[in-house]
């Protein structure tokens, strides 16, 4: 049984429709299952974390590959599925929560030393995607991966190199705790029921030690205060936003670091940022 029969047995059984207020969309599309699970690597020695589950149609897979598989799932109905439908395996185990309110740390650390990497895989619901995707990343989790299929334009943002065209400040997070990379473009036709965007696979490779040497907090502050006017020059935001006193102050202060005065947020590096959190005391 392929992904698409298994996925319309599973509906009938249980006689479920996918929770729009959820964001559920099952995916279906064999390939891209084996796609996400290659490029996650994962071996015998890994616990894989799984967030939003669903049908279990990922879940099938990563039984085969990891060690262990604990699964997070908010909607109940999915839940009693899940622990039907692996019940004989010794190696699930299903957790019904809000990923953004468990405590995930905690959850890792008291069974870390039983594995070689903690990895995460996921199709995760589009409308809470960068909140989830912040919070693993914020909460300086021990993982060796993130590999996640969510909206490509937001895929676009993560991965997209400080001072591209798709630039947000979520891209600077990314790229202080990660290297990223794109795995598989999705489109609309992969999932039951059919999303209104295109999807895309993207890996997140946690770094050893972030990218640059700062205040991670006061430089992802000031990150946030020259994105809230994103028009507007980063001179202009955070002169608005009270981080300089007054205009002349922020240019003072930019070409003393050999910032241009009339540049925008979104064409600073991640280095540079660094620069303003380290020079800037107040």
């Amino acid at each position: 049984m392929n992904s698409l029969e298994e996925t319309k047995f599973l509906l009938k059984k249980y006689n479920i429709k996918a929770n729009k207020n959820l964001g559920q969309n099952f995916l279906i599309d064999d390939n891209v299952i084996t796609e996400i699970v290659e490029k996650a690597d994962i071996d015998k020695e890994d616990l894989v974390i799984e967030i939003g589950p669903g049908l279990g149609t990922l879940t099938s897979l990563l039984l085969e590959k990891a060690k262990k598989v604990i699964c997070i799932e908010l909607d109940k109905r999915m839940v009693s599925i899940l622990n039907e439908r692996f019940s004989l395996y010794n190696s699930f185990e299903i957790i019904q929560e809000d990923v953004l309110k468990l405590n995930l740390k905690e959850l890792i650390n008291n069974i870390r030393s039983e594995y070689k990497n903690v990895k995460i895989v996921a199709n995760l619901p589009y409308y809470i995607t960068t909140q989830i995707i912040t919070k693993l990343l914020e909460d300086e989790l021990d993982l060796e991966s993130i590999t996640v299929m969510i909206q490509k334009e937001v895929a676009e943002r993560l991965i997209e190199n400080p001072g591209g065209k798709n630039t947000g400040a979520i891209t600077y997070c990314i790229n202080y705790y990660c290297e990223s990379e794109q795995v598989i473009e999705v489109p609309k036709e992969s999932f039951i029921p059919e999303p209104k965007v295109t999807s895309e696979v993207i890996k997140l490779k946690l770094r050893n030690v972030p990218k640059v040497e700062v205040d991670k907090e006061k430089m992802f502050k000031i990150i946030k205060l020259s994105f809230m006017q994103r028009r507007k020059t980063l001179l202009n935001s955070l002169t608005n936003a009270k981080f300089f006193e007054n205009k002349e102050e922020g240019i003072e202060f930019l070409e003393k670091l050999g910032i241009d005065v009339n540049i925008r947020p979104e064409k600073l590096t991640l280095e540079d940022f660094a620069k303003i959190s380290n020079k800037k005391t107040k």
